[in-house]
């Protein structure tokens, strides 16, 4: 196989009038973390969305496993072995956490009807208990999804994300509002899914995804600025003037 899992090539994205990516071609290794980080406004969500599935990018092309999946429809994405932490918005609030993951399951598996063995849902449920544990919600397993704290609801999403036992699994700001220790549970969570499997993550954390990153990519103004492993890119002067710099992070 490739030494690349998913890459891009010359990939655009216009809306309207306004190019908010532009030509990016880069490359993502396979077993490795990834993450991509810039300024504010540098195109981060939208090369995200790309990768996903959920923007066909205006041009360029988007190719997985050595195969051309530009314009492939999101749905189809799962199947191919692809997925993304659910937004909590997906999640059904009144279900516990395990109703959740074994619904997913189903889904994926097209026997979400009223005709599957009761003897098919009790594996399902087994297998959402194990994608619970590994991201360390055994002892919520139970729990209605709506009455977990923000830092369990986001390993929810990634436990639903892995129901399709996926071989890339992409993360959106994947601590974004949570406490330190939230946070720290978090990197841990990442680091094991990543042991498994490759990870791409979008951060704005610099010193979070410095510490756990194998090969990043920096974006401004919707180009690449610079890619290559976490050394490289400290220093980077140009991405020392445009990003390191700024803020806290």
């Amino acid at each position: 196989m490739n030494d690349d899992i998913i890459r891009t090539e010359n990939v655009t994205m216009r809306f309207g009038g306004f190019t908010a990516l532009n030509d990016v071609t880069a490359s993502f290794p396979n077993g490795q973390l990834t993450a991509i980080i810039g300024p504010n406004g540098a195109g981060k969500s939208t090369y995200f969305n790309v990768l996903s599935g959920a923007f066909p990018p205006s041009e360029g092309r988007l190719i997985f496993e050595g195969k051309d999946i530009t314009g492939t429809p999101q749905h189809k994405f799962a199947r191919l072995g692809i997925a993304k932490s659910f937004q909590i918005t997906n999640v059904f609030p009144e279900l516990s956490a395990l109703e959740n993951v074994r619904i997913a399951i189903q889904a994926l598996e097209k026997r979400f009807d009223f005709w599957t063995p009761r003897g098919q849902l009790t594996d399902m449920e087994h297998r959402a208990a194990d994608f619970l544990d590994l991201v360390g919600l055994h002892t919520h397993k139970l729990k209605q999804a709506s009455n977990l704290a923000h830092g369990e609801q986001r390993a929810l999403e990634i436990a639903l994300a892995l129901a399709c036992q996926p071989r890339l699994l992409l993360l959106d700001e994947p601590t974004a509002g949570m406490s330190p220790e939230e946070t720290m549970t978090m990197v841990d969570l990442i680091c094991e899914l990543a042991s498994d499997r490759t990870v791409i993550l979008v951060e704005h954390k610099m010193k979070l995804v410095m510490g756990i990153s194998q090969h990043l990519i920096v974006l401004h103004h919707g180009e690449v600025l610079a890619e290559g492993k976490p050394d490289d890119i400290r220093n980077n002067d140009e991405v020392r003037r445009v990003y390191l710099g700024q803020g806290k992070h």
